[in-house]
């Protein structure tokens, strides 16, 4: 007899309490601000970006929701500082989704957690197989939440009326999903280990500033001398002044593809990089003189001063390598990933959510010594292992540091 098929999601089309107007006046903030004060329980939190449209990643809204105080739509262009709004809700549970991905814009606006519940990451644990918000909400809760504006450029002022529809129905559901992720995570006993990953998410504090941005460029590996990554390095960081100054998003300033195609064709003058069909718009022929300078500069740098052909890194090489550079860590490494692998189908908690991949890869290239399983606690521990990871892979890991 065939399965009964899964009903139908239930569309939420609109905010059950129905859509508040967005929150742009400081007397605004400190009413909903005493609002939140007086509400109960965790508080939904989300923010939108302009991602793709302007420089860096600032919030250009955020929401919020509380039992007994509502939906806010708060506007950080005209209100920087929401500290009253922290001094409200600082002791309670923040309920977010991709917790990593907003606490740093949160942050830049007054907004520091001192507790979260992270429901992707939870979604992650209790082995949900897919963890975006929309796929979560539908399996956990029966509803469909709208899609679309996500990648939208939120610093457009004013909003439109759908994408603060949408907004406010992101922050609607998050406190009923947290619930029932909690109840999941009791039920498979790995509330602790949730809860120590929410702590870990609020230890790190911000992500450092990467190391030689420019090498993230698409299209960098067609690069094949010192001397052309030397240039591409001082027309991206040209590209970067000017986005910067101007608020807007890089690859709209100039593509990658474009940059890299500067370089390959290593231009004689203005005029041969205006050839190129990639630089012939009307804004770039206004900046061709502060592209082709940049290029010039990148050109005539001295040997010492061009960039290597890959970062120097202080982890092991890539996997790819092993077997040839050091083939007992390359044995080590195949019974670290099978035991791991076991240990995820086991718990049914993807494998990278089980123990840093980066870090597997530190602790069997270079083991400690003793190789005894107290010495791995350590280096676990060392590499930002959480109690949790430490316990239930800490005889696998020995053993496959054993093996070579």
């Amino acid at each position: 007899m065939a399965a009964a098929a899964a009903p139908e999601p239930t569309p939420l089309l609109a905010p059950r309490d129905g859509l508040p107007p967005v929150i742009e006046t400081s007397t605004q903030l400190v009413e909903y601000a005493e609002a939140l004060r007086g509400g109960t329980g965790p508080v939904a939190v989300d923010a939108e970006r302009a991602s793709g449209y302007r420089y860096g990643q600032r919030a250009y809204l955020v929401q919020l929701r509380r039992a007994g105080s509502g939906t806010g739509l708060l506007d950080p262009v005209p209100l920087p500082d929401l500290s009253v709004v922290q001094e409200a809700i600082a002791d309670a549970e923040w309920v977010l989704h991709a917790a990593n991905q907003d606490l740093p814009c949160l942050a830049e606006i007054g907004l520091v957690p001192a507790r979260v519940f992270d429901t992707e990451l939870a979604a992650r644990l209790a082995g949900l197989p897919r963890v975006g918000l929309g796929a979560v909400v539908e399996s956990l809760l029966g509803f469909s939440l709208q899609k679309g504006h996500s990648a939208a450029d939120w610093s457009t002022r004013p909003l439109p009326e759908e994408w603060l529809v949408y907004a406010a129905l992101d922050v609607e559901v998050l406190v009923d999903l947290r619930d029932a992720l909690a109840a999941i995570l009791e039920e498979q006993g790995k509330t602790g280990w949730a809860r120590e990953e929410f702590e870990a998410i609020l230890a790190a504090g911000p992500p450092a500033p990467k190391q030689d941005p420019w090498r993230r460029t698409s299209g960098v590996h067609g690069l094949r001398s010192r001397r052309q990554l030397g240039m591409l390095r001082a027309i991206w960081e040209a590209r970067d002044d000017l986005a910067r100054r101007r608020d807007v998003a890089p690859g709209r300033v100039l593509p990658d593809s474009a940059m890299v195609a500067a370089v390959q064709a290593d231009p004689r003058n203005e005029g041969a990089l205006l050839e190129l069909p990639v630089f012939r718009g009307r804004a770039n022929r206004r900046l061709v003189a502060h592209w082709f300078t940049a290029l010039a500069r990148g050109k005539a740098l001295p040997e010492d001063d061009l960039p290597l052909h890959s970062k120097p890194g202080d982890g092991p090489p890539p996997v790819n390598r092993w077997a040839d550079r050091d083939p007992a860590a390359a044995t080590r490494l195949q019974a670290a990933r099978a035991g791991l692998a076991e240990l995820s189908e086991k718990h049914v908690v993807p494998v990278e959510n089980i123990l840093s991949p980066d870090l597997v890869r530190r602790l069997v290239w270079s083991p400690p010594e003793p190789r005894e399983p107290s010495a791995v606690a350590e280096a676990l521990r060392a590499g930002g292992a959480r109690a949790w990871q430490v316990e239930l892979t800490l005889d696998v890991l020995t053993d496959a540091i054993a093996r070579a």
